[in-house]
C-alpha cells in the first residue's frame, strides 16, 4: 500500500511540474526559447523514435557506453582487488594513484582524440576513465573490510589464495561493487556524450550538439530526456542483477532478524 502511495505522489509531482511547464510557456511567463513547451519536446522525441536513422545514433552511443563501461569496471574491479590484498604495493603507488585521479577528465578528452582519433575508440577511453576510479576505490576499500577474524578461520580450514577470493574477499567486496555500478553507468554515459561533443558525425551526444548549435532548445531536451531515460533502462538491468548476486541482503524497509 505504501508503495502505491509513493507512486500517487510520484505521478502527481510530475503532472504539477509539466502542467505548470507547460502553462508558463503558454502564457508567455516562461521564454520558448530557452524553455520549449514539454509538449513540443515530446513531440521532438516521438518524431526522433519514429525516424529509422535514429537508432543509428542510440547504436553508437550504448557501444561506447557499454564498452566503456564494461572496460572500467574490469579494470577498476582488477586492480582495486590487487591493491586490497597487496597493502605494500598500494603504498608505493598511491601518490601516483591520487595525481592521477586529481586530473580533470574532461581535459583528457582532446588527447584521446589526438591519440584514437575522432572514432569510436576516443569515447571509450573517456569513458574508461570515468568509470575505472569509481571502481578501483569501491572494490580496494572492500576487500579491506573483509573481517580479519573469518579469513584466519577460512586459512585455518585449510582454504587456498583462490578459495580467499572466490569465497571470502570477492562476497565481502560485493556491496561495495555493485554499489559503484550504479554511480559508474552515468559517468560511462557522460564520457560517451563528451566524446561526442568534442568531435562525431553519429551519436545522441552529436544530436545534442547539432541542436545546439541551430540554437534548438527543443532537440536539447529532447536529447537529454532521451539520454535519461537511456541511464535509467540501464539501472534496471543492474537493479535486478543486484538482487540476483547479492540475495542475502534484505531488502528496503525489511526487518532484519535480531
Amino acid at each position: 500500500m505504501q508503495a502505491v502511495n509513493v507512486r500517487i505522489i510520484q505521478v502527481a509531482l510530475l503532472v504539477v511540474l509539466l502542467g505548470g511547464w507547460q502553462l508558463g510557456v503558454s502564457s508567455g511567463a516562461i521564454d520558448r526559447f530557452f524553455f520549449p513547451a514539454p509538449y513540443d519536446i515530446v513531440k521532438q522525441v516521438i518524431a526522433w523514435v519514429a525516424d529509422a536513422g535514429f537508432y543509428k545514433h542510440v547504436g553508437i552511443t550504448l557501444s561506447e557506453t557499454v564498452l566503456g563501461y564494461v572496460i572500467g569496471t574490469g579494470l577498476g574491479v582488477g586492480a582495486g582487488v590487487w591493491l586490497g590484498l597487496s597493502p605494500f604495493v598500494a603504498r608505493v603507488l598511491d601518490p601516483f594513484i591520487k595525481a592521477v585521479n586529481a586530473i580533470p577528465r574532461v581535459v583528457l578528452a582532446p588527447i584521446f582524440v589526438l591519440w584514437l582519433g575522432l572514432g569510436l575508440w576516443s569515447k571509450v577511453a573517456l569513458a574508461v576513465t570515468l568509470v575505472f576510479f569509481v571502481t578501483f576505490f569501491n572494490a580496494m576499500q572492500g576487500v579491506r573490510e573483509v573481517n580479519p577474524v573469518v579469513l584466519s578461520n577460512t586459512r585455518i580450514l585449510g582454504a587456498k589464495r583462490s578459495d580467499l577470493l572466490r569465497h571470502v574477499y570477492f562476497p565481502a567486496a560485493a556491496s561495495w561493487i555493485l554499489s559503484s555500478l550504479r554511480t559508474s553507468v552515468g559517468f560511462a554515459v557522460v564520457g560517451a556524450i563528451i566524446g561526442e561533443y568534442l568531435g562525431a558525425s553519429a551519436g545522441l551526444g552529436y544530436l545534442i550538439a547539432r541542436s545546439e548549435g541551430n540554437f534548438d532548445a527543443v532537440g536539447v531536451f529532447a536529447g537529454i530526456i532521451i539520454l535519461a531515460v537511456f541511464v535509467l533502462i540501464i539501472d534496471l538491468i543492474l537493479d535486478v542483477a543486484e538482487k540476483k548476486l547479492i540475495t542475502w541482503r534484505p531488502n528496503a524497509g525489511e526487518e532484519r532478524p535480531a
